[in-house]
């Protein structure tokens, strides 16, 4: 793990380099945003900054990130709430957030040890502003410097098996048609057909 006056250095040279500043927590070898900087705790390619999430995070300026990625990312996080803390804090105002992450019944998330944080279609809105929901939920932080914008559920199946995925898009064009069938699916049938994840679009407000 490279020292803190490293990694302030090295993310100093970066947002020189760059007009915008993107990034894409928890990259790994597969960085889908060319133009993000990618960080991970692990040294892979792609990773530009190597460390943990929210000690990075905390040597970026306030307001001064466009966008942020992650994709099965926050699942291997500890503590969502500081996580998101540090977020509303280096993002400018109206940058999007876009979180993707195994849904809570498919069966492959607890199959890694590493996967601390379950997620569900509301676990954002204890988080965020929303209101696409017709079930509400508490609040747990003081200030809600997100809005949630938009959650999509996607069904998948692993390689071979084509025809259960082939299943599971007819599924998913179904249970996305519109937020009432997306509530109904989680609460009575997410044990019947396993959700593979859900696909989280926040704003910064």
């Amino acid at each position: 793990m490279p020292s803190l006056v490293h990694m302030q250095d090295t993310i100093d040279k970066l947002m020189a380099s760059r007009d915008v500043l993107v990034l894409e927590l928890g990259c790994g070898d597969r960085k889908r945003h060319s133009d993000a900087i990618g960080i991970d705790v692990l040294d892979c390619d792609g990773v530009d900054i190597v460390g943990d999430i929210y000690t990075v995070l905390q040597h970026f300026p306030d307001q001064s990130i466009s966008a942020v990625y992650a994709y099965h990312c926050f699942e291997h996080l500890l503590n969502l709430n500081d996580i998101m803390v540090q977020l509303s804090r280096v993002m400018k105002t109206k940058a999007a957030l876009q979180v993707v992450v195994p849904h809570f019944s498919n069966p492959y998330y607890y199959s890694d040890a590493t996967h601390r944080q379950p997620f569900g279609l509301y676990t954002f809105s204890y988080f965020a502003h929303e209101t696409l929901f017709t079930r509400k939920c508490p609040h747990y932080q003081r200030n809600l410097n997100f809005v949630l914008k938009k959650a999509r559920l996607v069904f998948k199946s692993p390689r071979p098996f084509y025809g259960r995925w082939a299943i599971k898009r007819v599924v998913q064009a179904i249970f996305n048609l519109n937020h009432y069938l997306m509530e109904f699916y989680e609460e009575n049938l997410c044990w019947v057909i396993p959700c593979y994840e859900i696909d989280f679009e926040l704003e910064r407000l």
